[in-house]
């Protein structure tokens, strides 16, 4: 992105206000309209010279000749990281939020549909929520079950409930091995993140426990099958009927592209993949989607956990010409309600 020249006052406030008027009207905004409804104190001709150079900054474009300006990706880039001021949720969508907690699923899938259809009507936009992935989430316990003589069942469960099963072959072990075993790794790997549990870990509590070696392997196996990292997160998404009342997408072409994207969940992960690393909601405008199809869209990304662990993401889709700080307030909001009712509820 090229080095644009530092906004002085007078055009930082323009900026924030052809921003502000765009998101309200979806239409151009002219320098009359900003003397007219906003106390600038000067005249609508200074006004107009400000904007055009705005505009030779890149800052604001004009899409037809005779028509005011509008903000470029640069614009509302500039607008979201240094002119937005931070808004409070509302008290009302604070209840709402926290009613639809309170008689949330116990079930990891109820909860992730849940919260994704209700941000979606909440914020008006499309909303994605990325599923936790297994190997971020905890270790809860292990139950190696023995079934009879020569075979046996593995179930491994995870800290937001998600259980695997495995049988596996075993030969001059009782059912009190297993048990014991059972016990051993519990205590040992009790709260360890999946994905960082690995073979010598396992290898470890099988020596200790003075059972057959080849145990080791059906632990091994048992524990990729609760991690799978191989398998693309799940995606759950509400609300896409919304960008239908967007002026923006009023042409079916554009948006069929973008429906596209939607309905392609590993194209819907990489738009916010990177946000699961940050300790940060995020902002993504336009073109830094990476994507022509994408181009018209931004998208306002948070990352929610389980303890200090982050887990997936939760995200709102829309027009460039959104209310970028009311939005990244209520997904906020959302998402840390989502990690307490995680934290503070035994999912299933």
């Amino acid at each position: 992105m090229p080095v644009r020249p530092e906004l002085d006052k007078r055009k930082a406030f323009i900026l924030a206000t052809v921003v502000y008027e765009y998101v309200a009207t979806a239409e151009p905004v002219g320098s009359n309209t900003l003397t007219q409804k906003y106390n600038l104190g000067v005249s609508s001709a200074t006004i107009r010279n400000e904007m055009a150079e705005l505009e030779a900054a890149g800052y604001l474009v004009q899409p037809h000749t005779s028509a005011g300006r509008i903000p470029s990706d640069a614009g509302y880039r500039t607008y979201v990281d240094r002119l937005m001021r931070p808004e409070a949720l509302p008290s009302e969508e604070q209840r709402r939020i926290q009613d639809e907690f309170r008689a949330a699923s116990r079930e990891l899938d109820g909860v992730i549909e849940q919260t994704t259809r209700m941000l979606g009507q909440l914020s008006r936009n499309v909303a994605f929520v990325v599923a936790p992935q297994r190997d971020t989430q905890s270790f809860r316990h292990v139950q190696l079950i023995w079934l009879s003589e020569r075979g046996g069942l593995a179930i491994v469960v995870t800290s937001l409930g998600v259980a695997t099963q495995r049988t596996f072959d075993h030969d001059n072990v009782t059912a009190d091995d297993l048990t014991r075993l059972s016990n051993r790794l519990n205590s040992a790997l009790g709260g360890k993140t999946m994905g960082r549990i690995g073979r010598e870990d396992l290898l470890r509590v099988v020596v200790e426990s003075g059972l057959p070696l080849e145990l080791l392997e059906t632990l091994v196996a048992a524990f990729s099958d609760a991690t799978r990292a191989d398998v693309p997160p799940s995606i759950v998404s509400s609300g896409t009927q919304h960008l239908l009342d967007q002026p923006e997408f009023q042409d079916l072409r554009k948006l069929r592209s973008i429906l596209r994207v939607i309905e392609e969940q590993k194209a819907l992960y990489d738009l916010v993949a990177d946000s699961i690393t940050n300790d940060e909601p995020g902002v993504k405008i336009g073109h830094e989607l990476g994507s022509d199809e994408m181009s018209e869209c931004s998208i306002v990304a948070v990352p929610y956990r389980f303890g200090d662990e982050a887990i997936g993401v939760l995200a709102i889709l829309g027009p460039r010409r959104m209310p970028y700080a009311r939005l990244l307030a209520l997904a906020s909001g959302t998402a840390q309600s989502l990690n307490n009712h995680l934290a503070n509820t035994e999912i299933r």
